[in-house]
């Protein structure tokens, strides 16, 4: 079985013909697309402005989807490859002459008054409802064309290059850990070795790799968030996260709702916490080192075959479909599995819908925790299976709903687990496994949610040193995890590993999480009850993502999202496994 995963479905590499010919019809079509949407005033149909404009849209997005997919992938993989950064610079700035043409449709598009009249006349605007009506609504945020254009070039310079050296930065920095020389990645890995000494030595070694970047790093946060400051006040929006809610198809009623819920039920994973320090021997708020240690009999290995044996076994009497999909991820090499030297850090799922396939990264080290890794990560994936047949333009499911399939197929996994073993340390260990990223979840989402507000604020009137913004992270820690961990061994640095701060085009990448588990788990309750007669629903809902809000997604499975109710609901079935684990170790 490939240990990397097999790029060939998009190009054999940039001196493939296929790849040179999509090039050169990118810039073409996006030729053509600027002067078409430099003639729209004088367009006199305007259902059929709509509908050429679409049709370049979509052309565009096919192609750029597939040369930029294949450009990041190879990245992520190989993050100093020079002829790689030099190709994802030239797509950016092709892609990036998009931006005044767009301007001028929204702006267009703002002026029609019986736009839902030219929908019904054309299926193609019809597909395009929903997206016509938000672009429609998103022109008061709109920029003159010239001032767009100039906006997202400066941004090659700006913010994309600022994210480029933070993943370039913790991506190739050389770890000393007893005598060796790991990646990042390995290395904190290391924190769910059974062994504590390896533990804290991991932990120790991670921190102090981090005094070789902290500095260029901080300058990557402190410039990209200004960026974002700069553009939200120029468009008018009242805040980064007025923006990222407005993006994500999903009301402040609904986050509020949820935070609400979460604040009240930090208490119940801080005393998880607190029994996990206990069960491993000690007193007080749990180590950091100690997050992710295993316990129990939870600490078998896996090859990766048998890690796709296990998934498969688990999902087809749940999901044939799902446990086809596993079986295609792992037999057509979408998965590229093993920590190295440039190959970014975490996981993700990059969903190839043109080519009805996906591709996942992950730092695979064989233990169970991988498995629930490889599980979410192929939740993104059917995700991605249940949108492929949409238009192009229509692909793109936001962030909160995002984390719904992935956190759905962690439930399935760890439930199913649970339900097969009576050994009371086999139990153990696997509760301990979910409430170890349950709590990641809730109390680190929250931790990070806090801290990047706190960021934006500041970051708008002054400089944020490495010194300040580890203060900053760990008082957010502090408050995310009361006494839950001991306040002598936070994780200052947490604001340098973690990607997710590093985008101009996706602040807040946080919250989602919170909501994808809470919101999961509603709908498995939901599953529980129905049994079989659930699937077509869920899956109905899964499509429904990218043409719909949050709200409305929720609402297909009776899901109000504005109630408190709802999502204490959610935290009460957590809560329930708290109490089992409690049960456990005492």
């Amino acid at each position: 079985m490939n240990q990397q995963w097999d790029l060939s479905a998009l190009y054999k590499g940039y001196d493939d013909p296929n790849y040179l010919a999509d090039t050169e019809a990118l810039k073409a079509t996006i030729g053509e697309y600027q002067r078409f949407a430099g003639q729209l005033k004088e367009q006199k149909d305007a259902g059929a402005a709509l509908h050429r404009t679409l049709e370049l849209r979509e052309k565009i997005e096919l192609l750029g989807y597939r040369l930029f997919a294949y450009a990041v992938l190879r990245s992520s993989t190989d993050s100093a490859d020079a002829e790689t950064a030099a190709q994802c610079g030239r797509l950016e700035a092709a892609l990036s002459e998009c931006s005044a043409a767009d301007a001028a449709f929204t702006a267009y598009l703002a002026g029609i008054d019986d736009l839902d009249a030219l929908i019904e006349k054309d299926a193609l605007l019809q597909d395009y409802a929903y997206l016509l009506h938000e672009r429609k609504q998103e022109a008061a945020y709109v920029l003159d064309e010239k001032v767009e254009e100039a906006l997202a070039k400066m941004n090659l310079s700006g913010g994309s290059a600022w994210e480029n050296l933070q993943q370039y930065l913790t991506s190739t920095v050389k770890v000393d850990y007893r005598g060796q020389t790991l990646t990042l990645s390995a290395v904190r890995n290391l924190a769910y070795d059974k062994d504590p000494a390896v533990r804290k030595d991991a932990y120790d070694a991670e921190l102090a790799c981090y005094d070789k970047i902290k500095d260029g790093v901080c300058f990557a946060l402190n410039d990209l968030k200004k960026q974002v400051n700069t553009e939200c006040e120029l468009r008018g929006e009242t805040s980064p996260l007025e923006r990222t809610l407005r993006h994500s198809r999903m009301q402040r009623s609904t986050l509020d709702a949820m935070i609400t819920a979460i604040e009240e039920y930090l208490p119940v994973f801080q005393s998880y916490l607190k029994a996990k320090a206990r069960l491993l021997g000690y007193e007080g708020g749990l180590k950091w080192w100690d997050l992710f240690a295993p316990v129990g009999k939870n600490t078998a290995t896996y090859t990766v075959e048998q890690a796709r044996d296990y998934l498969i076994d688990h999902f087809k009497g749940f999901a044939p479909d799902m446990a086809e999909m596993m079986n295609r991820a792992f037999d057509e090499a979408w998965i590229d599995f093993y920590p190295r030297n440039g190959k970014v850090g975490g996981a993700f799922c990059e969903n190839l819908p043109f080519a009805k396939q996906s591709r996942l990264l992950t730092n695979f080290d064989g233990s169970f925790g991988d498995i629930v890794t490889l599980a979410h990560e192929l939740g993104h994936a059917y995700h991605g299976q249940q949108i492929e047949n949409h238009r192009p333009l229509n692909w793109d499911y936001s962030m909160p709903v995002a984390e719904t399939a992935s956190t759905f197929n962690e439930t399935v996994i760890m439930n199913a687990a649970l339900a097969e073993t009576t050994d009371r340390e086999v139990k153990l260990g696997l509760l301990e496994s979910q409430l170890q990223d349950t709590t990641q979840i809730m109390c680190d989402i929250m931790s990070r949610y806090w801290f990047e507000t706190a960021v934006f604020e500041k970051s708008k009137d002054s400089f944020l040193f490495p010194d300040e913004l580890c203060a900053m992270m760990k008082q957010a820690q502090l408050r995310a995890y009361g006494d839950g961990i001991n306040p002598d061994t936070l994780h200052p640095y947490m604001w340098v590993c973690k990607s997710h701060y590093y985008s101009t085009q996706q602040s807040f990448y946080n919250f989602p999480y919170a909501f994808g588990g809470l919101f999961a788990a509603g709908l498995y309750a939901q599953y529980r009850k129905e049994g079989e007669a659930f699937l077509p629903k869920y899956r109905a809902l899964l499509n429904a993502t990218t043409v719909k809000s949050a709200e409305d997604v929720a609402a297909m499975a009776g899901i109000d999202l504005s109630s408190v109710d709802f999502w204490r609901s959610s935290l009460e079935i957590f809560r329930d496994r708290v109490d089992q684990f409690l049960e456990l170790v005492s």
